[in-house]
């Protein structure tokens, strides 16, 4: 093996097509264009959107919101999810993992209020609502913000 008897792998180059070369070819005449026409044209072609000089849709819609740069999105666990878990136990991000209630942390866990809690649990989590801190601390658990 050396230079002189290196050539490309099978299949891996094709010829080009040779345009306007006459009938037999199949592309001869109009070089496989079609007949006149804006795009037969060189130069010719239409941008993303364009419709025919009609006001594209995308300028006939409204424009509507924004997106908050600083807006944080929260991986959300209800209450009675973290009911599953036994008393006295630490539940943090890891047990909410494997568990299988979080998949992916975002910008933090925040822990809602929804259902009942009737086990002391000790919670670590970066946000509470109200009516889950309130609910936490009335079985006889704790929140803890991390």
């Amino acid at each position: 093996m050396d230079l002189s008897n290196l050539q490309p792998a099978i299949g891996s180059t094709k010829n080009r097509k040779r345009l306007g070369r006459g009938p037999g070819t199949g592309q001869g005449k109009t070089s496989g264009k079609g007949h006149k026409g804006q795009k037969a044209r060189s130069g010719g072609s239409i941008k993303a959107g364009f419709e025919g000089g009609q006001m594209p849709l995308q300028r006939r819609l409204p424009k509507r919101g924004f997106t908050p740069l600083s807006k944080k999105v929260y991986a959300l666990v209800n209450l009675h999810d973290i009911a599953q878990f036994e008393a006295g136990s630490v539940i943090d991000l890891e047990a909410l993992g494997k568990v299988g209630l979080i998949n992916q942390i975002y910008d933090g866990v925040k822990i809602l209020g929804d259902g009942e809690l009737t086990v002391a649990l000790t919670v670590k989590a970066h946000k509470f609502s109200k009516s889950a801190a309130e609910k936490i601390a009335a079985a006889g658990g704790q929140a803890e913000v991390i």
